[in-house]
């Protein structure tokens, strides 16, 4: 066996479908968010504009946050020491989890290191624990939901995205007697569209079903409280299970599961990958817990960054550019072929200073690659008019259709 044939062999087919991915090198300002700058294939840094951090809301560069973890850092070192079974719960981490259990009106909450593993440990576990149990999982599921619902053995039904009818369909044609779990998103992030939550809590609580809620990009981002679709749409109270992150909207890193003791209790004691993990630093849970504090008092961030995702949004539909409809604040604008998305994104970075990162396969399926922008509430009307006209220009050179306005 010739590995390094093989693992040569492998990057090269990701050329050749023109997917593969290269990761800017790049350093953001403080306190002066979304400026940066790029030191790849330049002398010296370049100054640059983000548009696609997960970083919603600035919240990354929020005072109250960097305040918050410089405290802590003075106050009890860098590392938690190991997993929470070894160094014990740091009073950061209960006070983090009482404070995401309130925000979801539920009675626990669980800290992860990320919404990757929090997605992929619970629904392993939760599976494992109920005996014979079918999860139903929208076709569209994050990939740490796919590799949670893998690894738990289960049964898996996979309904047609945000298809009510269908999810019926596989509802009713499972075992009444069998456990059920159907698992979904509040907001896709790839599309910038929303489920119907209280029609699928509908049909699990007709099928007596469990249900489980990944709102990773929207805590923080709607609701009142900022608890996500869940809170604005008055719907947390029908959900058993909500997963978040801590690293898009609240800025920093890290996961969590909301749900009654019994299930947190279910999940601390039997999920591997909470287990045998070490624990976030209590740094980066005193930065969280600030963000979180923030965010459910004040809305103003929210509001600025859905309206800079409305300005963009109408920005690029006037200019005639194909942006892809969204309710949410994911500004998606379709490409349609790997190497073309990639072109545009290094011109945009080598010309005019934007950083965007292109969206290809696995990501999203293949033909529907894209550029997806989130405008956030520190960009201004001028840099979306300018980002904009960028883009025509670009399209333009590129011999790319533009739609007429209507």
């Amino acid at each position: 066996m010739n590995y390094d044939q093989v693992f040569d062999s492998a990057i090269e087919r990701l050329h050749s479908e023109g997917r593969y991915r290269v990761f800017i090198d790049i350093l953001r300002n403080k306190g002066a968010y979304p400026n940066a700058r790029c030191f790849a294939g330049h002398n010296g840094p370049k100054p640059i504009t983000v548009w696609c951090s997960n970083d919603y809301l600035a919240m990354g560069q929020h005072p109250k946050v960097i305040e918050a973890m410089e405290e802590a850092l003075h106050n009890v070192g860098a590392g938690s020491g190991g997993t929470r079974n070894i160094g014990g719960n740091t009073h950061y981490h209960i006070q983090l989890e009482e404070e995401l259990a309130d925000l979801h009106g539920k009675d626990g909450a669980l800290l992860f290191t990320s919404g990757y593993v929090s997605n992929d440990a619970t629904l392993s576990t939760l599976a494992k624990i109920l005996p014979g149990c079918v999860i139903f999982s929208d076709e569209l599921n994050h990939a740490s939901m796919i590799a949670g619902i893998r690894n738990s053995g289960a049964e898996k039904k996979v309904f047609r995205h945000n298809d009510l009818e269908h999810l019926e369909e596989l509802l009713a044609e499972t075992d009444p007697a069998v456990p059920k779990l159907v698992a979904f998103e509040s907001v896709y992030s790839m599309d910038g569209d929303v489920a119907p939550i209280h029609a699928i809590c509908d049909l699990a609580e007709k099928y007596n079903a469990l249900t489980y809620i990944d709102e990773v990009h929207a805590v923080g981002m709607y609701g009142p409280r900022g608890g996500g679709i869940t809170d604005r749409d008055e719907a947390a109270h029908r959900i058993d299970i909500i997963e978040g992150t801590l690293g898009k909207a609240f800025g920093v890193m890290g996961g969590y599961i909301a749900a009654d003791t019994r299930i947190i209790d279910v999940i601390r004691s039997y999920a591997p990958g909470f287990i045998f993990t070490t624990s976030l630093s209590p740094v980066l849970v005193a930065g969280v817990l600030a963000s979180v504090r923030h965010l459910k008092s004040s809305s103003v961030e929210r509001e600025g960054q859905q309206a800079s995702a409305a300005f963009l949004k109408k920005s690029f539909a006037d200019a005639g550019l194909p942006v892809m409809p969204s309710t949410t604040h994911i500004v998606p604008l379709m490409v349609g072929d790997p190497v073309r998305a990639k072109k545009i994104a290094d011109i945009l970075l080598a010309e005019y200073g934007v950083y965007v990162q292109p969206i290809n396969y696995p990501t999203v399926p293949r033909g529907t690659e894209r550029l997806r922008f989130t405008p956030g509430p520190s960009h201004s009307d001028a840099m979306m008019t300018e980002l904009t006209a960028a883009l025509v220009e670009i399209w333009q050179r590129m011999e790319l259709d533009l739609r007429k306005a209507a």
